[in-house]
């Protein structure tokens, strides 16, 4: 099998969770690229950079992150480029929700879900931007939801505005950086089953979106990963700007 991203270097943020985070690190090493995991669970991501070094046979960079830290983040970057002199791939995973009712969220809870969800977006986008303009090429992926479009009782409202407001980054990014040979896109995931979702919501939760997915199930991370795979590859080099919605027909954009 050919590999798709031989010697691209890729830095994946919030992977260390049995999440979209942790498959899309595992796709991009299984397809030769250069990985770079990052997380603020440091003792987990220690334990995910082992297992996919075994599994892989390469070294997989683990650097702790707090995207809510513009200095932790500025030192993630440096990190990786001291260790591999160029960044190509920035997915930008990490994020949080508060799902409870407007009239009941805090200023602290508001400002935790855009921290994490928007400003650690556009601080990882921004530390990573100098070096793929020098490089004059590169590939940003956003994580977004289909809540930015289709929004339930259930979804908290910070969260459903952060990621409306990662969309509108993507789209300006992404004619900003056209001249660069940057792309930037989004994704849009639907109902993405993990372990940790399935401790925080109830079965009911579940249940009820299974019914509107013409496809009939839930979906994977490595059905997301997948998209994320091919849209930092050479053969999605003219598609920019976009947000790909990955929900089993849940929502059709």
């Amino acid at each position: 099998m050919v590999n798709k991203l031989e010697n691209k270097v890729a830095l994946v943020t919030a992977a260390a969770g049995a999440g979209i985070g942790q498959a899309t690190a595992r796709a991009f090493a299984q397809e030769g690229a250069r990985v770079v995991v990052s997380d603020a669970h440091e003792g987990r991501l220690a334990r995910v950079a082992r297992e996919m070094q075994d599994e892989f046979g390469q070294r997989i960079l683990a650097v702790p992150c707090d995207v809510t830290s513009q200095e932790q983040v500025e030192q993630m970057v440096r990190r990786t480029l001291e260790e591999f002199g160029r960044i190509d791939i920035l997915v930008n995973n990490a994020g949080i929700d508060r799902p409870q009712p407007i009239w009941e969220m805090t200023d602290e809870a508001w400002e935790l879900v855009i921290n994490v969800n928007l400003r650690g977006t556009f601080y990882c986008c921004r530390a990573v931007i100098p070096t793929m303009m020098k490089q004059r090429s590169g590939r940003i992926i956003n994580l977004s939801s289909v809540v930015a479009w289709a929004p339930s009782k259930e979804d908290g409202a910070a969260y459903v505005a952060c990621k409306a407001g990662i969309q509108g980054l993507t789209r300006s990014l992404a004619v900003q950086l056209a001249e660069y040979n940057i792309t930037v896109n989004a994704i849009a995931p639907g109902l993405i089953f993990n372990p940790f979702l399935a401790r925080v919501r109830p079965s009911e939760y579940f249940d009820k979106i299974r019914e509107k997915i013409p496809l009939g199930r839930d979906g994977t991370p490595q059905d997301v990963a997948h998209v994320i795979l091919f849209l930092s590859s050479d053969e999605a080099a003219y598609i920019t700007g976009e947000c790909l919605c990955i929900s089993g027909g849940w929502f059709m954009h």
